[in-house]
């Protein structure tokens, strides 16, 4: 089950990380620049969020297994429509269908988590789950850029279609109906009852307030990534595979470590000490430095380790931090604040990120300052949250 789950995650993400290493694709392609390709990733955070808004009302109302293969579908759909996109106007609306479908899914799969798995050991299986993202970097993302640099960039998308097709198969087969949160529900409660039993309880505000920060820290860095090392630093489009793949790899090993430690130590303080030790990567990510690629490579072991490492503690607090029956709403309003946080720094840093006539792309070392910033206020957040079930 949490294979399949894993795997549920890893072609989500992989659908929405896949845009960001193809900017020098589609702002060649398409013509434009760094606010319009800023729009293409935020739209999808945008929708996702919005979807996902819409959920945190009527989670709970439906078996979660059912709830899981619907969304898939429409995902894997969207992803089609991204492929077979002919203008910039198709594919932003792709994205958006993509969003909406593929926001609401990993709020499903960490609630299937939630109400399955005991605490004990919620930390590790969360970790699994997560994997999904490791997989994306270390599979998704290079195999997609090195597809783009033979066949264009709109075959990874066919490919993940493809691939989406046979997942869907295996939640067919591999998860479990999950209605236990039936019971407890009140099935009387309109949509605006739903809202205000979800959001009266302060903890569910400071727990979705540090998937905010966490969100917003991440994202504000993330997307220009690619585009930076190929304008700023030089780096071969070809090359650009490698810091993925590697940084990717270095998290199979280093995700399961921090769901242990998530699991024997308070996650309050394993939130902390991440967020502490993400600066140092994001640092030298924003300040494009001017080394060789092993060095490159190193810098990307240590972001993806501890900016991605990040979200295995939170998620568990979040999971943590309501009854069985709100968790389903719960997980949904806490992924729409994250598709929200997401779209809107990543919206904030293409309009921060100016492009200079000599394609070298300005400010990135401030945007890596502002990550830090909403860092800061997420260990501050943590601190608020306490542990329901």
């Amino acid at each position: 089950m949490l294979i399949t789950l894993m795997l549920v995650m890893f072609t989500a993400i992989a659908d929405f990380m896949i845009m960001m290493p193809l900017a020098s694709y589609l702002m060649a392609e398409f013509q434009i620049n760094t606010a319009h390709f800023g729009l293409l990733v935020s739209s999808y955070s945008l929708a996702a969020g919005c979807s996902a808004l819409l959920a945190s009302s009527q989670a709970d109302r439906f078996d979660r297994r059912h709830a899981l293969l619907f969304c898939y579908g429409g995902l894997m759909l969207a992803t089609l429509a991204c492929a077979l996109s002919n203008s910039y106007v198709t594919l932003l609306l792709a994205r958006v269908l993509a969003g909406v479908f593929g926001g609401v899914l990993g709020s499903i799969s960490l609630a299937i988590v939630g109400d399955l798995i005991p605490p004990e050991r919620r930390g590790r299986a969360m970790s699994w789950v997560m994997l999904g993202f490791s997989l994306s970097a270390v599979a998704g993302v290079p195999l997609g850029l090195w597809l783009a640099a033979h066949s264009g960039w709109r075959l990874p998308f066919l490919v993940l279609t493809g691939i989406c097709a046979v997942v869907a198969l295996a939640i067919y087969r591999y998860i479990p109906s999950v209605r236990g949160h039936l019971a407890s529900l009140n099935h009387e409660a309109n949509w605006l009852d739903n809202y205000r039993e979800l959001l009266r309880v302060p903890n569910h505000w400071w727990a979705v307030s540090l998937t905010a920060m966490l969100m917003a820290s991440g994202f504000l860095v993330i997307p220009f990534i690619a585009p930076t090392l190929i304008a700023n630093v030089g780096l071969a489009s070809e090359d650009l595979m490698y810091f993925y793949l590697v940084g990717g790899a270095a998290t199979i090993f280093s995700r399961p470590m921090i769901g242990r430690l998530t699991d024997r130590y308070p996650a309050k303080k394993v939130v902390a000490y991440l967020v502490l030790a993400s600066f140092i990567p994001i640092i030298l990510v924003t300040q494009n430095l001017a080394v060789s690629l092993p060095w490159h490579l190193a810098i990307s072991v240590l972001f993806f380790i501890f900016v991605s490492g990040r979200f295995i503690p939170s998620s568990t607090m979040v999971a943590a931090a309501t009854q069985p029956h709100l968790r389903g709403r719960l997980m949904a309003f806490n992924s729409a604040v994250q598709n929200f946080a997401s779209g809107a720094a990543s919206l904030l840093a293409g309009l921060i990120l100016t492009q200079e006539s000599n394609g070298h792309l300005a400010n990135y070392g401030w945007i890596g300052a502002l990550s830090c910033g909403a860092g800061l206020l997420a260990i501050v957040v943590a601190r608020k949250i306490k542990a329901v079930s």
